[in-house]
């Protein structure tokens, strides 16, 4: 623990600081399977640079999934996910350049935010800085909780703290966000927003899913995978 506390932001990975070129995320036909059960099929869609998907559905039709699988965290059960032409799961820069938040905030809880923050952007290859992880809080509101611990904090201040890894990007990458606005109040939700657009429009691209409205300054195409349903036989 000492460690962690002395090192973590000092002792960072360094991000490339190339300037990417926006991807294209392709997915063609895919099936997906929970078990025994087929949650959807014959999906193909598509996430162009400058978008935002808005993922939508019944509960346990499959969101969190198939935002794992454009992860590259899991296969489909049949069709491809395809980064510019190559698939997701062999392809080292869509590992290396997205970002995927889950629902759960996953925090350390016996860590400060500021060091919290900081660990995340570490494991995730990100700029973890002091001035960083500083500038990234304050802007999703947490200027004056720096120093408190993550133990400590409510469910809309620990999202806080898991979505200013967005305030630290720049670069026109892939967001795959699950329920992003989850326990956020209205300051926070206007803050996240904010995000939302400086993303696309320097090209960037996002795939979510929200049982809030998404911002239509945002102009989000709505995906319903209800419609998409593995029909059961009769």
């Amino acid at each position: 623990m000492t460690q962690l506390r002395t090192g973590v932001i000092a002792n960072c990975a360094r991000e490339d600081q190339r300037l990417l070129t926006p991807a294209r995320l392709e997915v063609d036909e895919i099936a997906c399977r929970r078990g025994t059960q087929l949650l959807f099929e014959h999906l193909t869609f598509e996430v162009a640079p400058g978008q935002v998907v808005w993922l939508r559905g019944q509960n346990g039709r499959g969101k969190t999934t198939l935002l794992k699988l454009a992860a590259g965290l899991a296969s489909p059960d049949r069709g491809r996910l395809l980064r510019d032409g190559v698939p997701v799961r062999s392809s080292a820069s869509h590992q290396q350049q997205l970002i995927f938040i889950a629902h759960a905030n996953a925090l350390k809880e016996d860590l400060t935010v500021r060091e919290a923050l900081a660990f995340l952007q570490c494991i995730h290859g990100r700029r973890c800085d002091a001035a960083t992880v500083d500038a990234a809080l304050d802007s999703l509101g947490l200027r004056t909780r720096r120093q408190t611990m993550v133990r400590m904090l409510s469910q809309g201040q620990r999202r806080r703290v898991v979505l200013a890894r967005l305030a630290v990007e720049d670069q026109p990458s892939l967001w795959l966000l699950d329920e992003p606005f989850d326990a956020l109040d209205t300051d926070g939700i206007t803050r996240v927003n904010a995000l939302l657009l400086a993303h696309v429009h320097r090209g960037g691209n996002v795939l979510l899913t929200s049982h809030l409205s998404v911002d239509p300054k945002l102009r989000p195409v709505e995906l319903d995978l209800d419609r998409f349903a593995a029909r059961m036989p009769a």
